[in-house]
């Protein structure tokens, strides 16, 4: 990929959310055993959805940690702009709540060939401006992906694409280089938003911004953007599908960088709702009166991403020693309250949709535990012969679970024998880790919440192939490889599994990043409205239309 490409940017945001992990849709946490000198593990439930709607609602109003970075589709990759765009957007298919795809703007699809996707594009749907959804919008939206010079965070679900035609008045085909199974997976995402081709030779480098907006098809239309404030959504009667007819006349989300002013804004009453609480406030809010907290699906793996293997974290057994040094649990208690669980895995069952059991018993039963051993740690330390040498891990003043994490770490490294350095940069420059090699260069670990865009867990080991961008640390595994490559052009889920549940128990061994824990999406919903599912969907699915009046 070419370095002047926008790239992912992956920052577990500057909203204190450490526990942005996937659920394994178990149904609570039980509280640790009486006196083992452990906290007690929060409880809670598991909703897949909450109660429906008793009617329409005139207008609610949101909170958000951040300001998009972008509306412009191309270009959105985090929490912040997804859960907006989502509402305004739409993608050739649509992912579901429970993590599975069902047809969006593109009725139907075929796979003729191994090389060849063909979408038929839904009639009757118009954007927010009236005009007709077309076939050339569909190839228009695609093509940018491929264009140098929009420089897409979406380039690699494009990777493998040859061409993107108009091949009938309702038809579009994509032909592949090699077969490639994920492109039509991430079809749901924000690679597969369809926009008015017209609006955006239009607004040229406005699009997507507070000037330009968007003109899509969803069913909320984007009518404003208070830069460092607010969007306003504004129910569009023209949507096509009468099911997700949004049942709020107006929404709008407001911008909240600090997480007291967001929890107190929601005690308060002041806004009806938002996703991703600060786990310290979990309690509050349930014990406001105000409203509810609810614990939902999720895809993401709390983790520490080595990006110096020229270091003392180059050998394997340095990268061992620091899992069985770090305690995990007590990371997870102090920095998301217990809320989730250890994992040894860098996925969460929530992405194996379509999975063999023989594959997740291969991806997921007998992984390496890494359980807490100062001795064993120590040991794997002077067999290395680094004792003393330093790492340094990089973290920012962007919520208490970074605080907690990046200390803990440190703990663990200095307690088996290794020099320790935190080194605090600004949350910008933290975003900047996941984009520019160059802001990398010093550091060798730093923290992700890493969520997956698609219901296949090679979406994340992708991104460790040799020579990926997002493979930070450009670690290289041929055998890992050479699973990947062939998983990929593997179209059937369950085959394609047990390739990927081999290269699961690869990074299990050889930690090119280390896992932390897992734990549930959250979201706080006030006692005037209902309908959302708990999701982390809702960076791709349409929650706001949902809600309506408790």
């Amino acid at each position: 990929m070419s370095s002047t490409r926008r790239t992912a940017r992956r920052l577990s945001a500057a909203a204190g959310i450490a526990v942005v992990g996937a659920l394994a849709l178990a149904a609570c946490s039980a509280p640790a055993a009486e006196g083992d000198g452990k906290t007690a593990a929060p409880q809670w439930e598991y909703t897949a959805q909450t109660a429906a709607p008793s009617g329409d609602i005139d207008a609610f109003t949101w909170v958000s940690y951040s300001e998009p970075y972008s509306l412009d589709y191309a270009y959105a990759f985090d929490y912040a702009d997804n859960q907006v765009l989502s509402n305004v957007c739409e993608s050739l298919l649509r992912l579901n709540p429970d993590y599975t795809l069902s047809p969006g703007l593109a009725e139907a699809y075929d796979h003729p060939t191994p090389e060849t996707w063909v979408y038929t594009i839904r009639d009757g749907v118009t954007f927010h401006d009236g005009t007709a959804l077309t076939a050339d919008d569909v190839v228009a939206s695609m093509s940018r992906h491929l264009d140098p010079e929009v420089g897409s965070s979406w380039y690699s679900v494009y990777q493998n694409v040859a061409s993107i035609e108009k091949t009938g008045d309702r038809q579009v085909t994509v032909t592949m280089t090699q077969p490639d199974s994920q492109f039509n997976l991430a079809m749901g995402g924000s690679a597969g938003v369809v926009e008015s081709a017209a609006t955006l030779a239009d607004k040229g480098a406005d699009y997507g911004n507070s000037t330009g907006l968007v003109n899509c098809t969803g069913p909320f239309e984007l009518t404003e953007w208070k830069s460092g404030e607010s969007v306003t959504l504004k129910r569009y009667d023209g949507y096509w599908d009468d099911t997700l007819r949004a049942k709020a006349g107006e929404v709008k989300i407001l911008f909240m960088t600090d997480s007291n002013a967001r929890v107190n804004a929601l005690k308060s009453g002041e806004v009806d709702g938002g996703w991703m609480i600060p786990t310290d406030a979990i309690a509050q809010l349930q014990d406001s009166g105000k409203g509810d907290v609810y614990f939902g699906l999720n895809t993401a793996v709390g983790s520490l991403i080595v990006n110096n293997l020229e270091g003392p974290l180059g050998d394997v057994r340095v990268r061992q020693a620091l899992m069985m040094a770090m305690d995990r649990q007590g990371i997870l208690d102090a920095a998301a309250k217990g809320y989730g669980d250890v994992t040894n895995a860098l996925t969460t069952t929530s992405v194996w949709v379509g999975a063999s059991d023989a594959a997740m018993t291969e991806a997921f039963d007998g992984l390496q535990e890494y359980d807490h051993d100062l001795d064993a740690a120590k040991k794997l330390i002077d067999e290395a012969g680094v004792a003393g040498d330093e790492i340094v891990i990089t973290t920012a003043p962007i919520g208490n679970d970074f605080a907690v994490i990046s200390q803990g770490v440190a703990a663990a490294a200095q307690s088996i024998g290794l020099t320790a350095k935190i080194e605090t940069v600004s949350p910008s420059a933290y975003t900047a880790l996941f984009s520019d090699p160059s802001a990398r260069e010093g550091t060798d670990l730093f923290y992700t919440s890493w969520y997956l865009s698609s219901p296949d867990p090679l979406e994340m080991y992708s991104v460790l192939r040799t020579g990926e961008f997002s493979n930070y640390g450009n670690w290289s595994d041929p055998d890992f490889d050479a699973l990947i490559n062939e998983a990929v052009g593997v179209d059937d889920p369950a085959a394609r599994s047990e390739l990927t549940a081999k290269a699961q128990r690869i990074a299990n061994e050889q930690l090119p990043w280390l896992p932390l824990f897992e734990g549930p999406m959250t979201v706080f919903l006030s006692d005037r409205v209902t309908g959302v599912a708990p999701s982390v969907a809702m960076l791709y699915y349409p929650w706001a239309a949902t809600i309506g009046a408790r």
